[in-house]
């Protein structure tokens, strides 16, 4: 939930570039993966949180709303779709990261697998 200290409302969407940006310079944010976890065995980000979009509404109070979270899928439907809820919560924080893990490993990151 917010309070008056939360950062204002961060873009609907980034691209992996952006994300790429983000770790290289170290800057806060959580990446919160919201597929499955066989989806996870298969294709992965390290230092993600998983939280399978199923679970999103009762563990919700899990994320925190003093940073960006950038919200992963492996194509960007379902992080949208958790992005959208979560900004409905008053997570203005909360961005999703266009094309997902397929996007990322297609620009950043071809060692990961695609399926």
């Amino acid at each position: 939930m917010t309070d008056a200290a939360s950062p204002k409302q961060a873009p609907l969407e980034i691209g992996p570039a952006d994300l790429d940006r983000m770790r290289r310079a170290g800057t806060q944010h959580l990446v919160v993966d919201v597929r499955e976890k066989w989806e996870l065995d298969v294709a992965a980000l390290s230092g993600v949180k998983h939280v399978p979009l199923g679970e999103l509404q009762s563990r919700a109070a899990e994320l925190p709303n003093d940073r960006p979270l950038v919200m992963l899928c492996r194509s960007g439907r379902r992080s949208m779709d958790a992005t959208n809820w979560l900004r409905s919560q008053g997570y203005a924080n909360a961005t999703n990261l266009r094309g997902g893990i397929l996007q990322w490993a297609a620009e950043i990151d071809p060692t990961i697998k695609s399926y």
